[in-house]
């Protein structure tokens, strides 16, 4: 490949079935509508099939908590070369190479394979899912025979059993076919999730440049279209294969809609469809994408980064978000978290903020759940879900499965792992000033921001012995320590968002006095309440080592018992799993970045320079990065602290965690906080990009061998472009 073609691919050659599951994260497809995980078009043995719609979630009888549904398959593609079906696992590969284009999002593979009968046929597969008709997949496949004569039989399907590892989500799923005059034969999938009652319809059709394609519903729930033809040598059969993956929550009759979709696939055909697709990810990318002269790994870590955030932001709902696996497999079950706000979110703010507007309005659609949690745990205002689904309740499980021997384990971050509720209003509020958009935020954001600051004004506790509010039984972002005292970080951030709330409160009544009045009446927000987050900026205490210089994690960190990172070396496991669940809460050693989080967040706020460095190299040390959202937080620091060897390593450990498995868990699906932190470790760490009295500057710190850096943002309406040149001075 060219430099041009290596920083915009990810490939792959030869077949190697030892990374089966790793490839088939990384070459996930989307649109942000669906998520299409890399398995392949004829399968193969173990392969963890995925293909996951946003917002189509489902609690079986039985399972702790919700899931995301495994859609029937659409992929499918049987390929018979005289009557031996073409498998990896079968006959002989004599070539392989698969590629994703990150530019067009469309993955592509090429296999010389022969039979054993002889026969050697090339096939060439390409497919995506467009960015312009979101519930449409296209496949095409070629085949050329190169040893002579043969025969060929293709059968496309759409595999009906695919489940949740075992776990049926469906209370009726049937299959059908269709045939008639003036179209191709068309089959369906047709079924209605057993508790949330999302009907679905998954269709398909089969065009063929030589032969005629016929319905079969011989296998249950596995209809299929097939055609057999005969090939001269060197002479090539195309055959296109059109899906459509429709749903009720976006159509009253999903099987009309996805008909409907088929028929203007197929009248467009393969090529048309295609220069759309590409065309749509041409604007993506000019708006989305960051340029570096010098470092070829980076500047491909930072496009694969960015497509997998793209890929899985949502375009045309505001009622779905992204997981922290986003749509790549099925880790976490699909679930929602912090990842979103905090990592994912700004690079969308900054580049795509119309769908960043979306996914701040997932947390406006689910504020009624986030009020519903809040009174259960008999406070007031809007406590958001640490993990969170279609319904906008809470949905962390409160245990564990049981383990082999019967074991298990309580989670408690569904309970106390509260700065979820600052994270998001943290997020509203970037989203707001560096947009402009004036009329988001007083119809929708400032709502969220001032909820959420009446649930920390009911739960921040006053201690009247020492004349201070405190936060007991928290779980900050270092989650190996549970139920502790005063995260340093949650006291911290509840302190500047309520001094935030104050300050939109004044905005709203200087700006917009009727709907200042209207929402401050709605949410009980009078003159005593904020004279009480008053006392609690005031008053909140903040835990620190007044003699070392450095804040405390929480009470008693400082107490824990050491342990030598360096002793554990190598591992890829994380240390909790080495030590033990209970071991480790007593432990000075640190899941991810916790005070360190908060100096990328809050900044300056959090002391000068100098004091942040005696945080960073107290800290850094005795972070296990068993997080994958950790390193590039640490990239981010680091830069701005000048540490810039430091920045530099963690930024491409970041870069590889998901490209090179570096922590060997990426089967489960891509690390979306540690996608979307790249970005911001890039943007906010290497080039300083800030606000400073409503007008943005840089303050550059590029890696020494980068000759630039270059991107676009949005800043109040009107898209910028920077580019900093190394040794250029900030501004």
């Amino acid at each position: 490949m060219t430099p041009k073609e290596r920083a915009w691919r990810v490939a792959d050659a030869p077949f190697q079935p030892g990374k089966l599951h790793h490839t088939e994260t990384i070459y996930t497809l989307g649109n942000g509508y669906m998520g299409l995980r890399g398995t392949f078009e004829e399968g193969y043995p173990g392969a963890i099939v995925s293909t996951l719609v946003h917002g189509l979630y489902n609690h079986p009888a039985g399972e702790l908590v919700p899931d995301l549904v495994n859609m029937p398959n659409p992929l499918p593609l049987t390929i018979e070369v005289d009557g031996e079906r073409f498998g990896l696992d079968k006959g002989q590969v004599l070539g392989y190479a698969r590629t994703l284009d990150l530019e067009t999002a469309i993955l592509s593979r090429g296999v010389l394979w022969r039979n054993s009968r002889g026969t050697i046929v090339a096939i060439e597969f390409e497919r995506f899912t467009s960015l312009a008709v979101e519930e449409l997949i296209v496949q095409r496949v070629s085949i050329r025979p190169l040893s002579g004569p043969c025969s060929i039989t293709m059968a496309a399907s759409i595999d009906g059993t695919q489940t949740n590892f075992g776990v049926t989500q469906w209370g009726s799923l049937t299959t059908s076919s269709e045939s008639g005059a003036g179209h191709s034969p068309r089959i369906f999938a047709d079924g209605l999730t057993a508790q949330s009652q999302y009907a679905v319809t998954v269709a398909s059709t089969l065009l063929s440049s030589v032969g005629l394609v016929t319905a079969s519903e011989e296998n249950p729930l596995q209809p299929d279209l097939g055609v057999t033809v005969a090939l001269e040598r060197d002479q090539q059969a195309i055959f296109d294969k059109f899906s459509a993956i429709c749903t009720s929550r976006r159509s009253d009759s999903p099987r009309i809609a996805a008909t409907q979709i088929l028929e203007a696939a197929s009248a467009r055909g393969f090529d048309m469809l295609r220069v759309a697709h590409c065309a749509e990810w041409a604007q993506y990318w000019h708006d989305s994408d960051i340029q570096i002269e010098g470092d070829e790994a980076a500047q491909r870590a930072l496009r694969f980064a960015t497509y997998h955030v793209l890929i899985a932001a949502p375009r045309h709902d505001e009622h779905v978000s992204i997981g922290a696996k986003t749509l790549s497999g099925p880790g976490y079950k699909g679930h929602v978290f912090w990842d979103t706000e905090l990592f994912m979110l700004p690079i969308l703010t900054f580049t795509q903020p119309k769908l960043a507007r979306n996914l701040l309005m997932y947390r406006y659609h689910n504020l009624a759940g986030a009020r519903h949690k809040a009174r259960e745990a008999g406070f007031e205002g809007a406590m958001f879900p640490w993990e969170s689904t279609d319904t906008g309740e809470e949905t962390t499980p409160r245990w564990t499965n049981p383990d082999a021997e019967g074991k298990r384990i309580r989670i408690w971050t569904g309970d106390t792992e509260q700065h979820i509720s600052t994270d998001i209003a943290y997020a509203v509020l970037q989203f707001w000033r560096w947009t402009g958009d004036d009329e988001f935020f007083v119809k929708y954001g400032a709502e969220i921001v001032l909820d959420t600051a009446v649930f920390w004004g009911t739960r921040a506790e006053y201690q009247a012995a020492t004349d201070r509010f405190e936060l007991r039984m928290q779980i900050g972002p270092d989650e190996y320590h549970e139920n502790i005292d005063n995260s340093v970080f949650t006291n911290s951030m509840v302190r500047w968002h309520l001094g935030q709330a104050l300050d939109v409160i004044a905005w709203l009544e200087a700006k917009h006095p009727a709907a200042a009045a209207d929402l401050l009446t709605r949410l009980g927000i009078d003159s005593t309440r904020q004279d009480h987050w008053r006392r609690i900026i005031a008053k909140m205490y903040i835990p620190r080592d007044a003699e070392k210089g450095i804040l405390e994690q929480f009470d008693g960190f400082f107490n824990l018992d050491p342990v030598s990172l360096a002793y554990w070396t190598p591992r890829v496991a994380n240390m909790d799993y080495i030590l033990g669940h209970e071991p480790t809460q007593h432990t000075k050693v640190i899941k991810q970045a916790d005070v360190v989080m908060l100096m990328a967040l809050l900044g300056d706020d959090v002391g000068t320079v100098e004091e942040r460095r005696r945080n960073w190299d107290y800290y850094y040390p005795i972070v296990d990065h068993g997080s994958s959202l950790s390193p590039s937080t640490h990239a981010w620091v680091a830069a701005r602290l000048g540490l810039d060897a430091e920045a530099y390593d963690l930024f491409m450990y970041a870069g590889s965690i998901d490209l090179e498995d570096a922590k060997g868990n990426v089967r489960d699906g891509i690390h979306g906080a540690a996608s979307g932190g790249l970005w911001e470790a890039a943007v906010f760490g290497f080039s300083g990009l800030h606000l400073t009295n409503s007008e943005f500057k840089v303050d550059p710190r590029l890696p020494a061998h980068w000759r630039s850096m270059s991107f676009r943002i949005y800043f109040q309406g009107e898209q910028r472009m920077i580019k900093l040149i190394a040794g250029q001075p900030s501004g």
